[in-house]
C-alpha cells in the first residue's frame, strides 16, 4: 500500500528531474544558440539587440554551399554505411560465435577512436598512387562511412533480434530459397531497423568535423568546418546562424524518415 500510495509522487518526482535536466543539458544549449542566431549585439546576459541578418545570409554563397555539402555527405556516407553494416550483420549471424565476436570488433573500433584519429589515418592511407584520394571529396564521404557504419550494423542487429522466432526456418523447410527469405521475409521486417539506421548516421554525419577538417578539399567545405572556421574568426553569430541552419535541415530529415521508422509493417 505505501509503494502505490508513493507511486504518483515517485513518477512526478521523476518527470521533474527528467525535464530538468533536458532543459539543462539540451534546451539551455540550444536557446542560447537560436539567441546567438538573430542578436545584433550581445553585451549581458542576453542580446542588447535582435536581427535576422545571420540567418538571411544562409541562403548567400558562403552558407548555403556548405549545407548543401553536408547534406550530400551525410546522404551518401548514411546509406553507403547502411548497405555494408546490414549486410555485415546478416552475414555474421549464422557465424560462430569467437567470428561473430571478431566482426563485431572490427565494426565497432571506429567508435572507441577520436575522428581525427581516423582522418589521420585515411590521409596516410589514401595518400599513394593507385590509391590516391587525398584533396577529393570522395574521402571525405569514405570518411564519415567509416564513422557511421558501426550504428547500422549496431541497428540492423538489433533488428535480426526481433524477428519473429521461427519464420525464416518455416519458410526454408517450405522449400523457399535463401534469397527469396531475404528478399520477402527477413528485409521487410527489418526496414523500420534500417531507416532508423539511415537516420542515425545521417544526423552524424551531418556534426561530423573532426575527420572532415583533416580531409576536406577547399571546394568542399561542410557546414560543421564552416562554423568552426566562423567562430574561430569571431563571427560568432554567424556561425551560430549556420548552426541553426544545420540543425534544421537534419531535424527536417528525421521528420521525413520518422513516419517509416515509427511501427514495423505487419506481416
Amino acid at each position: 500500500m505505501n509503494l502505490l500510495a508513493h507511486a504518483p509522487i515517485a513518477r512526478a518526482a521523476a518527470w521533474i528531474a527528467a525535464v530538468a535536466l533536458f532543459t539543462l543539458v539540451f534546451g539551455l544549449p540550444l536557446a542560447m544558440l537560436a539567441l546567438a542566431a538573430v542578436a545584433g549585439q550581445w553585451n549581458g546576459a542576453l542580446p542588447d539587440t535582435l536581427t535576422l541578418r545571420h540567418l538571411a545570409a544562409l541562403g548567400g554563397p558562403g552558407q548555403w554551399p556548405a549545407l548543401w555539402h553536408s547534406v550530400v555527405t551525410a546522404a551518401l556516407a548514411s546509406a553507403i554505411a547502411v548497405l555494408l553494416g546490414g549486410a555485415g550483420a546478416l552475414a555474421g549471424r549464422r557465424l560462430p560465435g569467437p567470428v561473430r565476436r571478431m566482426l563485431d570488433a572490427l565494426y565497432f573500433l571506429p567508435v572507441a577512436l577520436p575522428s581525427a584519429s581516423i582522418g589521420l589515418a585515411l590521409l596516410i592511407a589514401f595518400s599513394r598512387s593507385p590509391l590516391l584520394l587525398n584533396g577529393t571529396v570522395a574521402l571525405v564521404v569514405i570518411a564519415h562511412v567509416v564513422l557511421v557504419t558501426a550504428y547500422a550494423y549496431a541497428n540492423t542487429n538489433a533488428g535480426l533480434e526481433t524477428l519473429p522466432a521461427g519464420l525464416e526456418e518455416m519458410a526454408d523447410s517450405l522449400g523457399a530459397r535463401p534469397g527469396l527469405v531475404l528478399r520477402g521475409i527477413t528485409l521487410p521486417l527489418l526496414v523500420p531497423h534500417l531507416l532508423a539506421a539511415l537516420a542515425l548516421g545521417f544526423a552524424l554525419s551531418m556534426g561530423e568535423l573532426g575527420a572532415t577538417i583533416m580531409l576536406y578539399p577547399p571546394q568542399w567545405v561542410t557546414a560543421p568546418v564552416r562554423v568552426f572556421a566562423l567562430t574561430d574568426r569571431g563571427n560568432i553569430f554567424s556561425g551560430a546562424a549556420l548552426g541553426v541552419g544545420l540543425l534544421g535541415c537534419t531535424f527536417a530529415v528525421l521528420l521525413l524518415l520518422n513516419p517509416a521508422t515509427g511501427r514495423p509493417r505487419r506481416t
